[in-house]
C-alpha cells in the first residue's frame, strides 16, 4: 500500500465530511466525544498531508518541527486517553463501564509516558518507501504498546455498542496489520487504519438519528 499527500488529504476530507454527519446527528451530550472521533481524525490526516507536502522542501524547517509535534501528540497522547472516554461516556452496562476505566487509566499512564518522551528528547518525521516514519528520542517498550492498544483498541471492544465494537476490531486488526507490515511507519499507518475505520461510527448515529425520527412520526 502506498502512502502519499494525496491519500492523507483524502482521508482527512472523507472523514471531516464523515465527523461532521456524526456531530449532527448526536442524540446527547454524551455521545459527542465520540461523535467527534472522525472529525479528530480529519485534523491528524490533515497534518500529516502537510508534513508530506513541507519534509521535501524544509525537512529541519519551524513547519516541519511543529507538524510533527503535532501529529505525535494526537497519535500518542492525546488518543489513548480520549478513546476510554469516548467509550466510556456512552456505556450503560456497569461491569463493561469499570473495565473501559481500567484501559482509560492504561491509557493515562502511556499518554503521560509518551508525553515526557516527545517533549524532554528529539522528535523528527521522515518519507521512507512512501510511508512517514515518526522518530522519538526514546522508543516505546512493549509494556507501553500493551498499554496503547488496551486505550485504543479494547476500551472499544468492551463496548456494549455494536458499531463502537466494530471500530475497536477494526482499530485491532489494523495495528496487528501496521505491526506485521509496516513496523517502522507503525505509528503513520495506524493512525491512517484508525482515521478509515472510524466511518463505521457514522452507522451508529445514522441509526439512532433514524430511530428517533421514526418515533417523532
Amino acid at each position: 500500500m502506498c502512502f502519499s499527500a494525496t491519500a492523507s488529504f483524502v482521508a482527512a476530507a472523507a472523514t471531516g465530511i464523515v465527523g461532521i454527519a456524526c456531530l449532527v446527528r448526536a442524540p446527547e451530550r454524551r455521545e459527542l466525544p465520540l461523535a467527534a472521533v472522525p472529525a479528530v481524525f480529519a485534523v491528524q490526516q490533515a497534518i500529516e498531508g502537510l508534513l508530506w507536502l513541507t519534509l521535501p522542501v524544509a525537512p529541519d524547517g519551524a513547519a516541519a518541527t511543529a507538524l510533527t509535534l503535532a501529529f505525535l501528540l494526537i497519535a500518542a497522547v492525546f488518543w489513548p486517553v480520549y478513546a476510554p472516554v469516548a467509550a466510556l461516556l456512552v456505556e450503560t452496562v456497569p461491569w463493561r463501564g469499570r473495565a473501559i476505566a481500567l484501559c482509560l487509566a492504561a491509557g493515562i499512564a502511556v499518554a503521560l509516558t509518551m508525553l515526557w518522551t516527545i517533549l524532554s528528547g528529539p522528535h523528527a518525521a521522515a518519507v521512507t518507501e512512501h510511508h512517514m516514519v515518526y522518530v522519538t528520542g526514546l522508543q516505546p517498550s512493549a509494556l507501553i504498546g500493551l498499554g496503547y492498544l488496551a486505550a485504543t483498541g479494547v476500551a472499544l471492544l468492551l463496548s456494549s455498542r455494536p458499531a463502537v465494537m466494530l471500530l475497536g476490531a477494526l482499530v485491532m486488526i489494523g495495528s496487528g496489520t501496521a505491526f506485521t507490515i509496516y513496523w517502522e511507519a507503525f505509528t503513520s499507518v495506524w493512525c491512517f487504519f484508525a482515521a478509515a475505520a472510524s466511518l463505521v461510527i457514522l452507522g451508529q448515529f445514522e441509526w439512532s438519528h433514524r430511530r428517533r425520527r421514526a418515533v417523532d412520526a
